[in-house]
């Protein structure tokens, strides 16, 4: 399967140092499981691990995370997902592990009664202690609160120690601390920096990839690790006013050729879009799309050659997504982040396939506005917006895990913003991962393919002129952390690509001296 490569390459350390003082409120109490201390009305934040090694992991995440929000857990952000070795018992299959944050009125042997039943529901047995499990539920933190009793200890005695556990743990918090309850989760790791030096003590980011464990998304039945290499996105355009090739492609033999074509030359997606977003293209109806991309989608599902790669369906409409999911597609490409259609992420919560949000202003009828061009910090801007349309999607059930970033170059941009988007990749990871590392870690994805700023630029009037252009622009995105590049030629590009990441491999090698 291809592997997504992570390149956010850090300029300097996200989080400095900060001291935590040892009390900052917080509550500590040795309780019995009866004790009045459940008499909650509030809600309490919390932070709940999860661990699967049994059966299909993924559903078996699935299925936690729907009863536990049944029994009145109301989850508000996840972790990214990790592939990891077993620990103490060794031999049993690999795990995935991951972690959520919720608000529960549920007091804290309630809510330990409650993941214990899920637990039990879903087939867990009293078997060999840190043995082989279809689901593990653990309790990390209660609000701002310590627990002892018999049968609870919060926070979980043990995370300290363990890579699997701390990493979805930093996932949940960003790298500004937003509440006194995350300040008292700092405070409780008895480090005074808190939880994120504690993390740096065990090897942080270095660990990803090592030791056994891999930050991966689940796509095609399958996982993929993004630490490899750069995707590059084949663009396969059904409409007929596509700025660059439209009406190229509108019959079902010549698509089904083109994407023969670009994988034959090296594409692991195939982007395939019926309906056209250039500047001041008219929608056309979901039947209309549904039209002119069913037929072509399901033909290129049928070839052989598309064994082992992934096919993207290009829309905002979330009846398109839903069908095209139903048809084989292996993940949803909405330019829009959900605006354009508000049952979008209601859908894709359901469809359990990744999820591009890119960032625009407007519609592709008014993005290019004078109102929707103003920016005080492109980047700033830009991921600000963004990660407001990605916590509404995760508020909506789209896990961190299964979105990919586009800050949308020549979408609602001046040429210079587009510029200053392509250099500024770090910097929005940066911005976003203040308030959450999950999202920050999520792949991004660029798309500055034939248009109009390259031409611009290199005084190329003519889209088809402009690969020399895209190709250098494809290169500083990469270079710049850019895990997809979305583009019309794939083999100049791949050549780009390919270069780019021996670079990176290059650069982020040991030194080696001479003896």
């Amino acid at each position: 399967m291809s592997i997504l490569k992570y390149l956010s390459a850090r300029r300097s350390q996200l989080c400095a140092a900060r001291n935590y003082p040892n009390v900052l409120g917080f509550s500590s109490f040795h309780t019995t499981p009866n004790s009045s201390i459940e008499l909650h009305t509030q809600d309490e934040e919390v932070v709940i691990a999860l661990g699967s090694n049994v059966g299909d992991r993924l559903h078996n995440f699935k299925e936690a995370l729907k009863l536990m929000r049944k029994s009145g857990i109301h989850i508000t952000r996840h972790a990214s997902l990790y592939e990891t070795a077993p620990a103490y018992v060794t031999d049993q299959p690999r795990f995935l592990n991951s972690a959520v944050r919720a608000v529960t009125k549920l007091g804290p042997h309630e809510l330990l009664s409650a993941l214990k039943r899920i637990e039990k529901d879903m087939g867990r047995t009293d078997g060999i202690r840190y043995g082989p499990r279809p689901i593990d539920l653990d309790i990390l933190f209660y609000g701002k609160f310590k627990v002892r009793s018999d049968i609870l200890t919060v926070p979980h005695e043990r995370i300290w120690e363990r890579p699997f556990v701390m990493a979805p743990l930093m996932d949940l918090l960003g790298t500004a601390v937003d509440s006194d309850t995350v300040a008292s989760w700092h405070s409780f790791s008895g480090h005074s920096g808190g939880l994120t030096a504690l993390w740096e003590k065990l090897g942080g980011e270095s660990l990803i990839g090592e030791e056994g464990m891999y930050r991966v998304m689940p796509v095609a039945n399958g996982l993929l690790d993004w630490s490899g290499r750069t995707l590059v996105m084949g663009i396969l355009n059904l409409t007929p006013d596509s700025f660059s090739d439209g009406g190229n492609f509108q019959s079902v033999k010549s698509a089904v050729s083109q994407a023969r074509l670009m994988i034959s030359e090296g594409a692991d997606i195939i982007d395939i879009g019926a309906q056209s977003t250039r500047p001041m293209a008219s929608r056309i109806s979901v039947e209309e799309e549904l039209g002119r991309l069913i037929p072509v989608l399901e033909a290129v599902m049928a070839i052989p050659e598309v064994e082992g790669k992934l096919i993207s369906v290009d829309t905002f409409y979330s009846e398109v997504a839903l069908e095209a999911v139903r048809k084989g597609a292996h993940l949803i490409n909405d330019v829009s982040a959900g605006k354009l259609d508000a049952n979008m992420f209601k859908v894709m919560a359901e469809l359990d396939v990744p999820y591009v949000a890119m960032h625009m202003r407007g519609d592709p009828c008014t993005m290019q506005d004078i109102e929707n061009l103003k920016y005080d910090n492109v980047c700033k801007d830009i991921s600000s917006e963004l990660y407001s349309r990605v916590r509404e999607a995760e508020m909506s059930g789209i896990p961190a895990w299964r979105i990919i970033m586009d800050p949308g170059i020549g979408f609602s941009k001046k040429t210079e913003d587009n510029l200053e988007v392509l250099m500024g990749i770090p910097d929005i990871r940066e911005e976003i991962s203040k308030r959450s590392l999950a999202i920050s870690h999520a792949p991004i994805l660029i798309g500055p393919s034939r248009k109009r700023f390259l031409g611009e630029i290199c005084s190329h009037p003519s889209a088809v002129e402009r690969d020399p252009a895209t190709i250098a622009s494809v290169t500083a995105g990469v270079l710049c952390g850019a895990n997809i590049v979305r583009v019309h030629n794939v083999k100049d590009n791949l050549d780009a690509v390919k270069l780019c990441d021996a670079i990176l491999k290059q650069k982020s090698s040991p030194m080696k001296f001479k003896q």
